[in-house]
């Protein structure tokens, strides 16, 4: 794979108790020393003007003059220091890279894969919240439509937390789709299945939240009964993973239970998917807080596409997620028209 990285994120320093913190990116590129086929790319910060596309311009300049004087605790979870404002851009502009060069025609081995912090889905249009300042994945999905690149994107969020910020942000929007599988109940509380979008959006919305200790098999069942059809029906010129490794049995802050090959089993068929629309596919990195699980995560989506064959689970969902399937069929009006 190609990866997007930058120093500059580095300098985004939240304290070592803090579980977002400069150690993530350390642990992954160290992981990664130990695989071939590892490119990397450090692409221009995004715009302001590409920012402001998706966030609103009187937040963007508080933000701003926030890290401007030393920064803080924006809120008990969200910290900044003065660094924090170019890291941010860094990671948008990674992410638009990211979007871009899947445009671009990278795939295969070449596929793209942004490694940028602060991490970006629980930042809304207006605010700061959940480690996040600026929304990376909607900022590449608004530049690639707002210069023409895409008509069409799709946004797949396998992150243990819903990512209520590119929710928010393309709510209403015909021309994104977001997906989202996350843990049922967990921060920020939001992503109920009958979240399916509004006005022009209807049915450009789709949560599953899973219960506690769900594991491969039930994100195998969910992807292949419903994110898949999903994906495949909005028919995306570009897909977006936004991926966090958190989901993972041995993360520190969630209670799922998917296991490293499961990461791999994601990414064999988020690929499958890409490849039966014609979609272009790009990689974003949101959470994931075990330094091990993390680096474990990103580089068995990396060998995935270096040839490697993930072992895919045999078991069935359990009845409650079965039952979650079919609430999301009956009340989803992707489903509903299909």
């Amino acid at each position: 794979m190609k990866f997007g990285y930058s120093e500059v994120c580095l300098a985004h320093d939240t304290g070592k108790r803090h579980p977002e913190n400069p150690d993530r990116l350390r642990a992954i590129r160290q992981a990664l020393t130990r695989k071939h086929g590892i490119e990397y790319i450090d692409p221009d910060p995004a715009t302001e003007s590409e920012i402001t596309a998706v966030h609103d311009a009187d937040y963007v300049e508080e933000f701003r003059e926030f890290c401007a004087n030393g920064g803080g605790n924006w809120d008990p979870d969200t910290v900044a220091v003065e660094e924090t404002w170019d890291a941010a851009l860094q990671s948008s502009g990674l992410a638009c890279w990211s979007a871009h060069a899947a445009l671009a025609g990278n795939d295969g081995r070449e596929t793209p894969f942004a490694l940028g912090r602060p991490p970006g889905h629980h930042a809304v249009g207006d605010d700061a919240m959940g480690f996040c300042f600026f929304n990376n994945a909607a900022v590449a999905a608004q530049s690639v439509i707002d210069r023409g690149d895409a008509e069409r994107v799709a946004i797949f969020d396998w992150d243990v937390h819903h990512g209520n910020g590119t929710q928010d942000i393309f709510y209403d929007d015909e021309n994104v789709f977001y997906a989202s599988i996350h843990e049922e109940g967990l921060y920020p509380g939001t992503g109920e299945i009958e979240e399916f979008g509004d006005g022009d959006g209807e049915g450009t919305t789709l949560n599953v939240p899973l219960p506690a200790g769900s594991g491969d098999s039930e994100y195998r069942t969910v992807f292949d009964e419903l994110i898949a059809p999903a994906i495949i029906e909005f028919d995306p010129d570009l897909l977006l993973v936004s991926a966090g490794f958190d989901a993972h049995r041995h993360d520190p802050i969630s209670r799922m239970r998917v296991s490293t090959e499961g990461y791999g089993m994601l990414t064999a068929r988020v690929r499958s998917v890409a490849d039966e629309v014609g979609a272009a596919l790009g990689f974003i990195l949101e959470g994931g807080y075990g330094l091990d699980t993390l680096s474990d995560g990103v580089a068995i989506v990396h060998e995935v596409f270096d040839g490697m064959e993930p072992v895919v689970p045999d078991e069935d969902a359990d009845e409650d997620v079965r039952g979650l399937i079919s609430k999301a069929r009956e009340t989803h009006p992707l489903f509903d028209s299909a």
